[in-house]
């Protein structure tokens, strides 16, 4: 199985190690600014960072508010595959040439310098009733991951909007192949892009709620298990949860994990371990526990035995934390790694476990 799973990692050979960077200049427009003007340049980044995550973790709903957005719009087009590698498949090209679907549009709450990036982009399956899900796919997903699983959770009468994470497929900016700027080694970016993220669900469910969905659910795979955590704790409307690949903290997933062996390899010679779980521990789902448990909810945590990627004992550290807590939870370990998780049989037994968990689930809210 591990031989397998890096077998896996491996396909993509369009990793690229970049320097580490605090990247100051994207907390410009984020609040719990400490009374600092946005053109405040710190003589010492690192502190700077480092403090501004605790008064993060200490005021986290006002970092993840937003004003709701007032363009939203479904917007009708062609199926697009983003392919995340260097030689994109052709007959996977091939296969959704000709098709359509419809996609929610939004002008994102937070701006970057990237305008494809700033347009929020989600696809949407709709069905009858009150059950929605918002559904975010894992890092470097391409444009097809999870609709099968969209359509079988419409099966169930679940409607479901599959979130285009930041740069991420039609959001990618024109000069990175891959979603390199979601998480990378320029450590200020990836906290704006997972607020970003955050904050893009939510919207999501201010139009859900405008549809007539008043059951809401979210889920989220790897990348999107954070982002799916990080939103539940600071969204009262989120009464069923699946975390499908869980951790703890951000930095220890992009230390220890093998697909992100690159971003380490281009700041471990500046910075170690220690110091990055607390410059990124505003978007690690450790520091939200007491936030998450504020509402009653249902939640289902999946992990996969062999991962190379969220090692299993930093997902048995997130249940521990649902147990500490008394968080209303199942836990299901499947017998794969984590990219392996997307491959025959493992795909399916994934999917059959999410897609009971919401079926009941929602029953019983």
């Amino acid at each position: 199985m591990y031989d397998w799973e890096t077998r896996l990692t491996s396909v993509d050979n369009n990793r690229v190690v970049r320097p580490l960077d605090w990247g100051i200049e994207w907390a410009k427009q984020w609040p719990c600014r400490n009374g600092h003007a946005p053109e405040y340049v710190p003589e010492d980044a690192e502190k700077f960072l480092s403090e501004f995550n605790q008064r993060i973790v200490m005021d986290s709903d006002r970092f993840f508010s937003y004003e709701k957005p007032t363009d939203f719009d479904l917007e009708r087009r062609e199926v697009q595959v983003f392919s995340t590698r260097a030689v994109p498949d052709p007959k996977l090209e091939q296969k959704v040439r000709g098709t359509y679907g419809e996609f929610l549009r939004f002008t994102s709450p937070v701006r970057t310098p990237h305008p494809e990036n700033n347009r929020v982009n989600a696809r949407w399956f709709p069905a009858k009733g009150s059950r929605a899900v918002v559904l975010l796919p894992h890092w470097n997903a391409d444009g097809l991951a999870y609709n099968s699983l969209c359509r079988v959770l419409n099966w169930l009468g679940i409607a479901v909007l599959r979130l285009s994470m930041p740069y991420h497929d039609i959001r990618r900016p024109a000069e990175i192949q891959r979603a390199d700027y979601a998480v990378s080694a320029n450590l200020a970016r990836t906290l704006d892009a997972c607020r970003q993220g955050v904050i893009d669900a939510r919207c999501c469910f201010d139009w859900l709620e405008q549809q007539g969905y008043g059951q809401l659910g979210i889920m989220g795979t790897s990348l999107g298990s954070c982002y799916a955590f990080l939103t539940a704790a600071h969204d009262s409307r989120v009464r069923v949860a699946a975390f499908n690949h869980a951790a703890t903290y951000v930095a220890d997933v992009v230390w220890h994990g093998q697909s992100t062996r690159h971003i380490r390899e281009g700041i471990e010679s500046r910075i170690d371990l220690d110091r990055l779980r607390g410059l990124w521990s505003a978007v690690s789902p450790m520091s939200y526990f007491k936030q998450f448990a504020r509402w009653q909810r249902k939640s289902l945590i999946i992990y996969a035995k062999y991962d190379l990627t969220f090692l299993p004992e930093f997902s048995r550290d997130t249940v521990a934390q649902f147990e500490k807590h008394g968080l209303d939870h199942r836990v299901v370990v499947l017998p794969c790694g984590h990219y392996t998780t997307g491959e025959t049989p493992y795909k399916y037994m994934d999917g059959y476990q999410l897609a009971k968990f919401f079926r009941t689930a929602f029953e019983g809210s």
